[in-house]
């Protein structure tokens, strides 16, 4: 079996921070996103390749993450584009990267920026059960936020009806971009593609599948962070941390109060200020401020805020206090 990790975004709705970064190295804790997919996918002695399909903006950053990493099985799968407005959708470019790497195996399909909690060698074990198209499932809760997603309708494990987004979602129960496909089932990405269907999000392929082929679900409760905004980011730093605070040995605080779900990384500096369900990257200086429910970039510098909800990217120098008069 062959496993690709979707890392192809441009994460325009975490800008700046994401920029000039890839969102799946957004860490959480001690870890990235990506860390723990590509972690469980390298102790899974069923995963034979592992590729990451990214663009090639940031081709070179994933270069040097795979040079510096402790993995043997992930490899680079590179589209051509550099932009929002050049991206061949998913669909187009998993198919594209089917025929690019002549994958002839089963094939498990994983977003890179998803933080579940269950353990992808069950996703696995469920798949090759069934040996039919699987996808993973989850009750979000929230007939809104249902709206976001592809909605899923089950008849005991099998998906009858899948509705992409829709305007007024008939439960809760969502797909979370995390598909196992048997080989035979590949050659149905070209099929639907050469349809005119649309080549964008997976679930459109999913929707179209199962009218096709028996397709099931695996359903998992627990937690699951589909992390593309920087509420949900934060989201999921609060769920990792659960309460508690993660401060780098190396930031320094005077006077300093780090509140829940705070994580303070390397050679930050906190002087005069209060901080909760936040996250603040290296380098950054805080000087009599507050926040709440916030994100610093590399390198910034605030002094004299008050702020809930920002996001602030890197190299910043951003002051609310009055310079001193001359004298």
């Amino acid at each position: 079996m062959n496993a690709v990790v979707l890392a192809g975004g441009y994460a325009t709705r975490m800008w700046p921070l994401t920029k000039e970064r890839p969102k799946m190295f957004l860490p959480i804790g001690e870890d990235t996103v990506i860390d723990r997919i590509l972690a469980e996918l390298e102790v899974d002695a069923r995963i034979d390749d592992v590729y990451i399909s990214t663009n090639e903006r940031f081709a070179d950053d994933f270069e040097a993450y795979l040079a510096d990493s402790e993995f043997d099985k992930p490899r680079l799968s590179i589209e051509e584009t550099v932009g929002e407005d050049e991206k061949f959708g998913v669909v187009g470019a998993l198919a594209q990267l089917v025929d690019r790497e002549e994958i002839d195996d089963d094939l498990l399909v994983i977003a890179g920026d998803n933080l579940i909690s269950f353990d992808i060698a069950d996703f696995i074990d469920t798949f090759a059960e069934r040996d039919a198209p699987t996808l993973a499932a989850y009750d979000v809760g929230s007939r809104e936020k249902a709206k976001s997603y592809g909605l899923v309708e089950l008849e005991g494990e099998r998906v009858v009806d899948f509705q992409e987004k829709p305007a007024d979602p008939k439960s809760t129960l969502v797909s979370i971009a995390c598909y196992a496909f048997p080989q035979n089932s590949l050659s149905l990405l070209a099929t639907y593609l050469a349809g005119e269907n649309n080549p964008d999000e997976p679930g459109w392929f999913i929707q179209w599948l199962q009218d096709r082929k028996p397709t099931y679900a695996y359903t998992f409760e627990g937690a699951w962070f589909d992390i593309g905004t920087p509420a949900s980011y934060l989201d999921a730093v609060a769920w990792h941390l659960d309460g508690e605070s993660c401060v780098a040995d190396s930031a320094t605080l005077e006077n300093a109060t780090v509140g829940p779900n705070v994580h303070v990384m390397d050679g930050a500096t906190l002087v005069d200020t209060t901080v909760e369900d936040a996250v603040i990257f290296p380098e950054v200086t805080l000087e009599e401020t507050a926040l709440e429910r916030s994100i610093v970039g590399e390198g910034t510098c605030l002094t004299g805020y008050s702020l809930s909800e920002a996001l602030f990217g890197s190299e910043l120098q951003v002051t609310n206090r009055p310079e001193s008069p001359a004298d």
